[in-house]
């Protein structure tokens, strides 16, 4: 019996095991895939406070190391269920653990193409993250897949930095705000191919070009870059925890500032969570709401 488990070990999980531990509470911290969530694929990271530059990995040890030397207790499983009441049951693929509070802390995944090699050029050329990223491609070309608003915010960020941003849209338009087209549209630098999808990625250590095919003429052509940013949105991994929160439409979880699911004692952390800015920085603040709410619903 734990007095607090946290399902997931990236930023948001890692800072809520920091805050439990160090207000006396015994933690598990349960993880599935890789310590450090999303932040891992970023190779360097500049607009994380307290660092000029640190790489994604470098920082999720760093937290990791801090929670585990506070005493919060690590396991690697893949939760499948959430059962609420006076005593949450969390059952993962190995074990079956108790707990009176959990802090939900999934994250969401960057939604892929699916092409070959795309695993290894993420951090080499193929990057999700106009914010954490465009800098490194300062005067260069890039290109962006997706037409919708969060291709078209990382389009107008990166064509600040960058000599030429390429889009490539598999519609014949674009999806997004119309105040926001008519921003990208107004840019020089911004090209918009339409219609259009990539079909494979070309490059030995680091993304060089993409290979692109026209959806209504099977016109095929080649696009050199030095880097590509994947905009088509995230996909949330909420599937276990139905029965224990609610879930809007996009499959996150509904939650304010406070990180408070519907279900007492159960609370959300990081990019799992409806919210605006889904940021490392943004996802400790939420680390660490979770585990004060969670501490607070503990001592009542």
């Amino acid at each position: 019996m734990y007095d607090i488990i946290i399902v997931g070990a990236g930023p948001a999980g890692l800072t809520a095991a920091i805050y439990a531990r160090r207000a006396g509470k015994s933690v598990l911290v349960l993880e599935k895939d890789t310590f450090g969530g999303q932040v891992t694929f970023s190779p360097k990271l500049e607009n994380y406070p307290g660092f000029q530059e640190i790489s994604g990995n470098e920082l999720a040890q760093k937290m990791l190391e801090q929670a585990l030397a506070l005493g919060a207790d690590v396991d690697m499983d893949n939760v499948t269920d959430v059962i609420g009441g006076n005593v949450k049951t969390v059952i993962g693929e190995n074990a079956t653990y108790e707990a009176k509070a959990v802090i939900i802390a999934a994250g969401a995944r960057h939604r892929r193409l699916g092409l070959p090699r795309e695993e290894e050029l993420i951090g080499n050329g193929i990057s999700f993250c106009a914010v954490c990223d465009g800098a490194f491609y300062k005067g260069q070309h890039v290109a962006v897949i997706g037409g919708g608003n969060t291709a078209l915010q990382e389009i107008l960020l990166l064509s600040e930095v960058c000599s030429k941003v390429t889009v490539v849209q598999n519609l014949a338009f674009l999806t997004g705000e119309q105040k926001m087209i008519d921003a990208v549209q107004s840019r020089e630098n911004v090209d918009v191919i339409y219609s259009t999808v990539v079909t494979a990625y070309e490059g030995e250590s680091s993304l060089t070009a993409l290979r692109l095919i026209n959806t209504e003429t099977n016109e095929e052509s080649r696009l050199e870059v030095d880097g590509a940013f994947l905009a088509i949105g995230t996909v949330p991994e909420n599937g276990a925890y139905q029965k224990v929160a609610k879930i809007n439409e996009q499959g996150y979880i509904e939650a304010d500032e406070r990180c408070m699911t519907n279900t007492p004692g159960v609370f959300v952390a990081g990019d799992c969570r409806t919210k605006t800015y889904r940021q490392v920085a943004t996802a400790i603040a939420d680390g660490a709401a979770a585990a004060l709410n969670a501490c607070r619903y503990l001592d009542a």
